[in-house]
């Protein structure tokens, strides 16, 4: 325990024999329980699990028959953690890539009830670009900016990481049958916490890589499959918050926005096809299309703004290493 919560940390793992090993003996005492979660790995990734049972008995295996996905494994680890009434569910890969020293980063906004989610965030200290392979960061950054207008949560980045704590009102709250199960869970999860208010902050954490992990991941596939998983998660996300659960006129400026961007897509269209056809171009048509464009991108920009504003309650307040730093030597 840590302050008196408990501590669960979920591990989904899956062909991670070589990995999941490190991660257990290397987790920190104040945990209470350790749940891997074995995606129906096709090596010896839950003997290894096991065998490290024997002398570590906070190690909890559950195994998937068939494989989930990565958002699968997590949300058995989720709904583990939150069946066993445990406080904080942290959730850290099997591949060893989630240092155990920026734990306690994680915890203490959640502990102090600053924030109910925290989450990690490799690209504050600035040495991401020199660590991370450089197509997937710009992937992340891609999908960080998509994420960001998804989900109303405009002041987290790096939305690709899994390095996340998660409070109890947090574990009975979201439903985790209805979560992505693949590789977009955590932009999915920051939609729905969006639309919960629940509050978030981004945590600075260290970037790991060359530790023998071995990734999956088709940069190309993923960027376009959670991208339009994004695109259906905002419109949700608008029809949940500002349809349902409350309302906002800046609904009414999307809208508007949309229906002008569309307007000057056709315009554009139709000037492409008299300048090809006639060789000129029709000055009505081209004013038209500048107003259309123009107007659209205004309506869309203040839409966003609007959203900002009303999510501002939601932005919790995480530290960086250097704060902690900073801390531990004013303490020696």
């Amino acid at each position: 325990m840590l302050e008196g919560q408990s501590i669960c940390v979920v591990v989904p793992a899956y062909n991670e024999e070589t990995q999941v090993g490190r991660v257990i003996d290397t987790m920190p005492p104040f945990v209470d329980k350790i749940v891997v979660v074995d995606d129906a790995s096709l090596d010896r990734t839950s003997e290894v699990v096991k065998t490290l049972q024997e002398s570590d008995p906070r190690v909890v295996l559950l195994v998937h028959p068939k494989n989930k996905g990565v958002g699968g494994a997590i949300s058995t680890g989720y709904k583990w953690a939150r069946d066993n009434d445990m406080d904080i569910a942290v959730v850290m890969a099997g591949d060893g890539q989630m240092d155990p020293d920026d734990l306690p980063d994680l915890l203490d906004p959640i502990i102090k009830d600053q924030v109910d989610y925290t989450k990690g965030n490799r690209l504050i200290s600035g040495e991401a670009y020199k660590k991370i392979p450089k197509l997937r960061y710009f992937g992340n950054a891609a999908l960080s900016m998509l994420t960001k207008i998804a989900s109303g949560y405009w002041h987290v980045t790096d939305s690709q990481t899994g390095y996340t704590a998660a409070n109890k009102q947090v574990l009975h709250t979201i439903d985790w049958d209805a979560t992505y199960q693949r590789y977009g869970q955590p932009n999915d999860l920051l939609v729905r916490l969006n639309v919960m208010s629940f509050r978030v902050a981004d945590v600075e954490v260290e970037p790991v890589y060359g530790v023998g992990e071995r990734s999956g991941i088709k940069i190309s596939r993923v960027i376009f499959s959670v991208g339009w998983l994004l695109i259906k998660l905002f419109f949700w996300r608008l029809k949940e918050k500002y349809i349902i659960r409350d309302f906002h006129p800046l609904l009414f400026f999307y809208a508007l926005g949309f229906l002008l961007l569309l307007a000057s897509l056709i315009l554009f269209i139709r000037l492409i096809v008299l300048w090809v056809a006639n060789s000129y171009l029709p000055e009505v048509t081209l004013l038209f299309w500048l107003f259309a464009n123009t107007m659209g991108m205004l309506c869309i920009f203040f839409a966003m703004w609007f959203d900002m504003e009303y999510n501002l309650p939601l932005k919790g307040s995480g530290f960086s290493r250097r704060t902690r730093k900073y801390r531990r030597d004013k303490n020696s």
